[in-house]
């Protein structure tokens, strides 16, 4: 979507993060911007924060909640109008072993990070159909290409992201739908999300991170890692090498497998 100006843009988990950079980016690009966001005081500031602008709304919802994410859509549609580019960029991550998880962990991990995007994208996927236009862009996460310890349930809600991402891609496709759909997979940003993680691959800087997304859904890109040669390194290398070298590679040489060693993550 090349021209952002006067789109009605929602963003999850817009509230904090790379999320509230986005607000402001397509805030600059004069778009409409809707906040989804758990926290009621992290859209307080950020509305506080650009009160100077008539066109942005703040929502809190509970991605995890289908019927907080109906009500809210309602409203959203009653009050604003259509959804022309929604991102789904809300997540958490529980760092530690599989072993240590609750059941409670695992289910919300799931739920914000792999079900609550599809439950979202249901409720405003049929406004963009009808008007045959929009964009959908998924931040999922360079864990959803690669295995790594402490981080398995985190990663398969992230891989379980990437298939429905990229399956729905195709799904507009097949039915000539002029929507367009981007999977977004990034390496650790300093956020505060992933407080502690030690890595040899440089960490991103989140106002970066946030323009290469948005970026990415102005050129209609499909798949976007960040940094780029994330994907390539890890596709060509599981394509090419046994499980015990590629494990070597990422573990020893790359230091993947230990970055979560030291993590506290978000207070």
């Amino acid at each position: 979507m090349s021209q952002l100006n006067n789109k009605t843009v929602l963003i999850t988990g817009g509230g904090s993060g790379i999320g509230k950079i986005m607000v402001r980016l397509m805030l600059e690009r004069k778009a409409k911007v809707i906040i989804w966001d758990i926290s009621q005081k992290n859209i307080n500031r950020t509305l506080t924060e650009f009160a100077n602008n008539k066109d942005l709304f703040g929502f809190k919802v509970d991605v995890s909640n289908p019927e907080e994410i109906k009500e809210t859509a309602n409203r959203v549609r009653q009050e604003i109008g259509i959804v022309d580019v929604l991102i789904n960029n809300a997540g958490i991550v529980v760092g530690k072993y599989f072993d240590e998880h609750t059941n409670a962990d695992i289910a919300k991990t799931m739920e914000i990070n792999a079900i609550g995007p599809m439950y979202v994208t249901n409720e405003f996927l049929d406004g963009m159909l009808n008007q045959n236009s929009g964009h959908i862009c998924n931040i999922a996460s360079s864990g959803g290409l690669i295995s790594n310890p402490k981080m398995s349930v985190y990663a398969s809600s992230k891989w379980a992201m990437i298939g429905w991402s990229d399956s729905l891609r195709l799904e507009m496709m097949q039915k000539n739908k002029a929507i367009k759909v981007t999977t977004i997979m990034p390496y650790y940003i300093n956020t505060g999300m992933f407080d502690g993680v030690q890595s040899k691959i440089p960490i991103l800087k989140p106002e970066a991170a946030a323009l290469t997304i948005i970026k990415a859904i102005e050129k209609d890109k499909k798949m976007v890692t960040i940094p780029g040669y994330i994907y390539r390194f890890t596709r060509l290398g599981q394509a090419l090498l046994s499980i015990n070298t590629f494990d070597w590679f990422a573990g020893k040489v790359l230091g993947i497998y230990k970055t979560m060693e030291h993590f506290v993550g978000r207070k």
